[in-house]
């Protein structure tokens, strides 16, 4: 039985490459699978190599599509790895920066840009993202240079780091980069708005990990490292994710409901916990954003809760299923402070609220926290902190040196409709 791609509001059933070329479902929606593939989870346990690994884990979901998710299709991009480092006993650090932007969002964002060009066939097509820094990079990276596709890329003004910054606007050619006078939460929901109004003419999606293509692709971070730490120690893995937009969390959830060897899922949050607020009261409501240490955490409307309650039912499943926590900029400071004295071991302040986490639990389970980016992107933080100089790896400093190109909006539709249409 094929796999189907239904709305988490419950309106539109599509294919997989339907819902890859629309990003949205038409009823406002977020697209996710009508059930999870049988998978023979023991067969993982032989798999040698990342790539036979990925190919076997995501080509159920493309089973109707006319993109074949095999090893060929993988080894057009997977050229890095998400090692573990490890810390003390039987807890780690999940290594998810090693791509060519130096951030997790490499891997979703070259698996999606893979899939466009499947289904695009030689036609044009514009991709539409909203991004807290990580995401921008990635896509802009991903996309520059291909020549029937155009990157639009909205970020909030003077609310990234600069090395973030840096990565999003240095492209130029077929990447706009477009800095939005408001929060990431208003540069996201004018993408939604977007493909709301549907006045656009042509092929527009989205790289957010609103789009399917973007987030399947997160599973395999958390099914790969499950069987390779189930191996190591012969028992199931828990993982501490940092929250923010809730993509990763969602993919750490959709790794164990395929049935890989994951016990406990806590989230970490920043002080910017909408989740947090919904688990407490039941009451989901969009929270104003105030700034922190962990700035692509900075998030008060995110997207992937609803597809977090869709996959629980009910509000009583939630909470009982998930355990999330906030973590103070203070509580970020002294989990960077204390993991690079006692371990030499510097962490970005999205993986210090994992790293937080960690201190307040029972560690003689095997634990894994996810670091979700590179330090030397967040040096702002770290070198005063550390007193100590960040090294900025190469495939940084080549952004660093190029000219920045990207125009000013204001957070409303007229403004980017202007770039939607030119």
């Amino acid at each position: 039985m094929k796999i189907r791609i239904k709305s988490t509001r419950g309106q539109c059933v599509s294919t997989i490459d339907e819902a890859i070329l629309s990003g949205l479902a038409g009823d406002g929606g977020l697209f996710v699978p009508d059930r999870f593939p049988n998978l023979t989870i023991k067969k993982f346990y032989e798999y040698g190599n990342l790539i036979d690994f990925s190919a076997h884990l995501l080509s159920p979901f493309f089973s109707d599509s006319k993109i074949d998710v095999n090893n060929a299709f993988f080894q057009k991009f997977l050229t890095f790895s998400f090692p573990l480092h490890h810390l003390f006993k039987k807890s780690y650090v999940l290594e998810l920066f090693h791509g060519p932007t130096l951030s997790f969002k490499d891997l979703g964002t070259q698996f999606f840009i893979e899939c466009l060009l499947h289904l695009i066939e030689n036609k044009s097509a514009k991709v539409l993202v909203a991004t807290s820094g990580d995401t921008g990079a990635a896509i802009a990276h991903a996309l520059h240079g291909k020549r029937d596709l155009e990157g639009i890329i909205l970020f909030p003004k003077d609310k990234l780091t600069f090395r973030q910054q840096s990565q999003i606007t240095c492209w130029g050619e077929n990447i706009r980069a477009l800095a939005v006078n408001g929060s990431f939460d208003q540069c996201q929901q004018l993408v939604k708005l977007v493909f709301a109004k549907r006045e656009h003419k042509g092929v527009l999606t989205t790289a957010n990990s609103m789009n399917i293509a973007r987030l399947l692709p997160q599973i395999i971070f958390y099914a790969f490292t499950s069987i390779q730490l189930a191996l190591r120690h012969n028992h199931s893995v828990n993982f501490i994710v940092p929250g923010g937009n809730l993509g990763n969390v969602t993919a750490c959830y959709w790794a164990k409901m395929l049935g890989f060897p994951i016990e406990q899922i806590l989230i970490a949050n920043n002080t910017n916990s909408a989740l947090g607020e919904f688990l407490l009261t039941g009451a989901y409501q969009a929270k104003s954003v105030t700034k922190t240490l962990a700035t692509a955490m900075d998030v008060g409307e995110p997207s992937n809760l609803e597809r977090l309650f869709i996959l629980f039912n009910n509000y009583p499943e939630c909470r009982k299923q998930m355990n999330a926590e906030s973590v103070s900029d203070e509580q970020i400071k002294q989990a960077i402070l204390h993991c690079y004295n006692k371990y030499h071991y510097i962490i970005c302040p999205h993986a210090a609220t994992a790293y937080h986490r960690l201190s307040t639990i029972n560690q003689d389970k095997s634990w894994v926290i996810v670091a979700p980016g590179h330090p030397a992107k967040f040096e702002e933080v770290l070198e005063p902190l550390l007193n100590k100089e960040i090294p900025v790896p190469e495939q940084l400093k080549v952004f660093l040196g190029r000219k920045q190109h990207y125009s000013i909006i204001e957070p409303n539709y007229h403004s980017l409709y202007h770039f939607l249409v030119e």
